[in-house]
């Protein structure tokens, strides 16, 4: 068990980096975003990011989460990928076509002020879409190296043309640097915000093309009776999906809609706090997935996954704690203009929702493995509901807070639903006492140090301190384990 363990441990470092680097450096950009634009305008980019979440939900209709499983069912591995590829290829293209037929009409739909910014977004999507089977593909072939690498470079373009356009050019004109007058009339033409779309659409295309190759390494075997086994079960997958971005992004949208643009662009911001939590889940995810149903049919299975998911909680309630003690000192680094500070009091409400979710990701392998997908699809969708119904009621009352409180709810729903239901159908022997524990501990430290010791930190690095030595005392015997070799 613990060999198996240390094998998964290992890929999620790894995986890690592909999904904290990018996601740290998409961090730091939110200072030159929030520095750059107003709070209205910020805003816009929020928008836009929230429009490129359901498009990408509904353009991949399940398929990774379908590839993974059917690669590890079929014996024709080839014919797996290149069914998944071609279909995801198909619906994409027929997206670009029909979307770029009726961009202005579309555009106006959507209440984008410019329709090259909903142009942007679909060629943005699309390629993204392109992508989303080779690397799968690297995630289920055991390259981790290569996954990161594609990944890291993707962020890195993206920041460079955001660094370029958004802090060099501007400093350029100021001061009389040298630049081509091409670059300086594309710059005054159109407005900053554009400039953050048209970066993201350089970065999927550059990654597009590299990535593109690994197709070519199988051959081409569209199997139909294939596609349709693939569809029952990612279709349930999709929906579920598009509630789930409902459940992370419509309380922006409602926010700007209910109390006006500026508020959700300063809630939007401090939300990015939150970042740290998704993350870490993003990276577990990444190492999780594959290796869920890799070692499905393993004899210590669900004591793997037991183990797992108290170890997820454990560095989760940590990672809560240290973002929560120092958040002053985050919020300066990251958000710079103090306009944004008034919305901090949603993150420590936000950081566990997050790990909500991540325990929900974690506890969602028996209906993945079961094959009853159609579970996942209701949770998520009653989850929404309860976003949908919470943000409209409360927000006119309490403002931005409500959006807050109403994605705890809902992860919190959505993790009770899951476990209870799937103790019928796959029961995995969770170590709840001691997973609850670490979440009391972690809240209780943060509420303190939120509420009556903020800034004190003396009772910062003795709170962090005390957890570390917790985890020693409980975790001393499976820590000697691990590092036996």
């Amino acid at each position: 068990m613990v060999n198996g363990l240390k094998r998964f441990f290992k890929d999620t470092i790894i995986y890690g980096i592909a999904a904290v680097l990018p996601r740290a450096i998409n961090i730091f950009l939110v200072r030159l975003h929030t520095s750059t634009l107003e709070a209205n305008t910020y805003a816009i980019n929020t928008d836009y990011y929230v429009y490129a979440a359901y498009f990408n939900a509904l353009l991949t209709f399940g398929m990774e989460t379908a590839f993974f499983r059917f690669f590890s069912k079929e014996k024709e591995k080839g014919k797996t990928i290149s069914t998944a590829f071609i279909s995801l290829t198909v619906t994409s293209l027929i997206f670009l076509i029909l979307m770029l037929l009726y961009s202005n009409e579309l555009s106006a739909f959507f209440d984008f002020q410019n329709p090259l910014f909903f142009k942007l977004l679909v060629w943005t999507i699309t390629l993204d879409t392109l992508v989303v089977i080779p690397y799968a593909y690297l995630r289920v072939a055991n390259k981790p190296m290569h996954f990161t690498i594609y990944k890291i470079l993707n962020i890195l373009i993206f920041a460079v043309l955001n660094v370029f356009f958004l802090w060099f050019v501007p400093h350029a004109i100021k001061n009389g640097i040298y630049l081509p007058n091409f670059i300086i009339e594309y710059y005054n033409s159109y407005p900053k915000v554009m400039h953050i779309f048209v970066a993201g659409t350089i970065a999927s295309a550059t990654t597009f093309i590299l990535l593109f190759p690994i197709v070519f390494k199988f051959k081409i075997d569209f199997d139909f009776q294939l596609l349709k086994k693939m569809l029952r079960y990612s279709i349930p997958i999709m929906v579920g999906s598009l509630a789930f971005v409902t459940n992370e992004n419509l309380d922006k949208l409602l926010l700007g809609q209910l109390i006006g643009k500026e508020q959700m662009g300063i809630y939007a911001a401090c939300y990015k706090l939150g970042v740290f939590m998704t993350l870490y889940i993003m990276a577990f995810r990444l190492g999780a997935e594959p290796f869920f149903f890799n070692h499905a049919a393993s004899k210590n299975a669900k004591e793997n996954y037991a183990k797992i998911l108290t170890w997820f909680t454990l560095f989760g309630a940590l990672f809560m704690l240290i973002v929560v003690l120092f958040i002053d000192v985050f919020a300066k680094i990251l958000l710079g203009k103090p306009e944004y500070f008034q919305a901090l009091q949603i993150v420590p409400i936000i950081l566990l929702a997050n790990l909500f979710l991540g325990i929900y990701n974690n506890l969602s392998v028996w209906y993945k493995l079961t094959d009853k997908t159609q579970y996942g699809m209701y949770f998520s969708i009653l989850g929404a509901l309860i976003t949908i119904v919470f943000n409209v009621v409360m927000i006119p009352e309490i403002g931005f807070i409500a959006s807050a409180w109403a994605t705890l709810l809902t992860y919190g729903f959505m993790v009770t639903c899951s476990y209870y239901i799937g103790k019928k159908y796959y029961k995995v022997p969770y170590e709840l006492k001691k997973i609850g524990f670490y979440l009391v501990i972690s809240v209780a430290f943060c509420a303190l140090s939120f509420l009556e010791f903020r800034g004190n930190y003396w009772f910062s690095i003795s709170a962090i301190f005390g957890f570390f030595v917790l985890i020693y005392l409980l975790e001393k015997a499976t820590i000697k384990q691990f590092l036996k070799r």
